[in-house]
């Protein structure tokens, strides 16, 4: 009867969905009743010997909650904060107007959408993807501010190319660890990727929208500058297209010094303090103080003013993330993506087809782009490597292995995803319209991605 497994998770975001959307309960306390149903459903199928197990009390059950809370906002909060600091200085000193008018003047309407997808793509590439997300959100909002456009018509293409990029290639954290557990050349992955993310960004960004609807949304609250700021009060175009970028400049030259730099040594852990993603993000969160505060003649209590109202609008978007880090743990620690994973091990299958629809179950079940990555290459590589030699099974691509597992991560999220809530929380959002825009511009993504693997494998293996 381990098939309860699944009931009990479809039972407990069903949950979830119905309270939010037919109740409006709050979406944080929604997600911990989800959590508590499934988990009190696994306890009791444990106990009455329904489903093999770890027996599980309420006690363990309460602290899975606690953990997953309290370990997803341990590595989140920091950057979720800090990055919407960022952005509302970038906003309210008029930083993200003038680069939303500078990129209209000089590439005209024709090519705004570009300049944002290639933004989204250079921000995936270069940063955690939170900070990526949140650093390209009040762009999106200037842009189609200036453009006078619905700004969900330029999201959808710059987000859909920041989580293309984010994982597809290296030296994002995902395709870093797939590349070693395929044993791929990081090479190939980068000949095979490229083609695969323009495809994917040209379909999810041009084509996919069409099929939408109305997408129509008004702007939300905390995107809208406080004041209209005169132009020669603004930063320049450099300062407020580079200052959001400092994460990013911060992180590679991290990077690449550690490709010089001996692990174990004092200058490796300084260069890895300050390369970490939530150094990364003070430091540009204190470069925003001053490049877009003190030296435009405001005074630091102006700053500090917008930096609590950054905090008290991203709050509830915080504590709703940690809400689903918990429901994510109770999943994990049930067993239950252990089981979804395992699910099509048995089935005689193409490769590639496996790879991809082993990883979409447990992103679906986990919420989690790299843990659904790195337990489906675990799963696959047992199954196509040879555990005596070491070699991969004849006319297979380890590269192209590397980009169906990130295709399927990269697939539709609903609300144990922190990114989902991230989507929800800035635009302003329903639940009803994110699962509309973010999850149809996520699963999109993914069909396109294995749809362009299945394709490179007919002439590559």
């Amino acid at each position: 009867m381990e098939w309860l497994h699944i009931v009990w998770i479809a039972l407990g975001i069903g949950l979830m969905l119905w309270l939010n959307m037919k109740y409006k309960l709050n979406a944080m306390l929604a997600l911990l009743l989800a959590a508590l149903l499934i988990g009190v459903a696994e306890m009791v199928s444990v106990l009455a010997g329904w489903i093999p197990g770890e027996e599980i009390t309420l006690g363990s059950l309460m602290e899975t909650i606690s953990t997953g809370f309290g370990s997803t906002l341990g590595s989140l909060a920091i950057i979720v904060v800090f990055g919407a600091v960022i952005g509302k200085l970038m906003v309210d000193s008029g930083a993200a107007t003038q680069t939303a008018q500078t990129l209209i003047q000089r590439l005209g309407l024709r090519w705004v959408k570009v300049s944002l997808v290639v933004c989204g793509t250079v921000f995936g590439l270069a940063m955690f993807y939170e900070v990526a997300f949140i650093v390209l959100a009040p762009l999106i909002i200037a842009v189609a501010h200036e453009a006078k456009l619905p700004f969900m018509k330029l999201a959808i293409p710059a987000v859909a190319a920041t989580t293309t990029a984010h994982s597809l290639f290296v030296p994002q954290p995902g395709p870093v660890a797939l590349v070693d557990a395929y044993g791929a050349d990081t090479g190939m992955t980068y000949i095979y990727g490229i083609p695969i993310a323009l495809v994917t960004v040209a379909v999810t960004g041009w084509v996919l929208p069409r099929f939408l609807g109305n997408l129509e949304y008004a702007v939300p609250a905390m995107m809208q500058a406080s004041e209209q700021v005169p132009p020669s009060e603004r930063p320049g175009f450099a300062v407020s297209i580079l200052t959001p970028l400092i994460p990013a400049a911060i992180m590679i030259a991290a990077t690449i010094a550690n490709l010089f730099l001996t692990e174990g040594t004092w200058a490796y852990d300084v260069v890895n303090f300050v390369g970490s993603s939530e150094v990364a993000i003070t430091v540009a969160m204190i470069a925003a103080f001053f490049l877009f505060g003190t030296r435009r003649n405001r005074d630091f209590s102006w700053v500090m003013d917008k930096f609590e109202e950054a905090v008290k609008a991203i709050a509830m978007v915080v504590l709703i993330i940690g809400a689903g880090g918990a429901l994510k743990q109770v999943i994990i620690d049930t067993g239950i993506g252990d089981f979804i994973g395992g699910l099509m091990t048995g089935v005689d299958a193409n490769p590639y087809l496996m790879a991809w629809a082993i990883t979409v179950l447990i992103r679906l079940a986990t919420g989690q782009g790299v843990v659904s990555a790195m337990t489906a290459a675990g799963i696959i590589a047992a199954a196509v490597v040879d555990p005596a030699t070491g070699e991969m099974a004849a006319g297979l691509d380890p590269a192209l292995l590397v980009m169906a597992t990130a295709a399927g991560s990269n697939t539709f999220t609903h609300v144990n995803d922190a990114s989902f809530w991230l989507f929800k929380g800035y635009f302003g959002l329903s639940v009803k319209d994110t699962l509309k825009t973010w999850g149809l511009l996520q699963l999109c993504n993914s069909l396109v991605g294995l749809g362009m693997v299945l394709l490179i494998s007919l002439f590559v293996g």
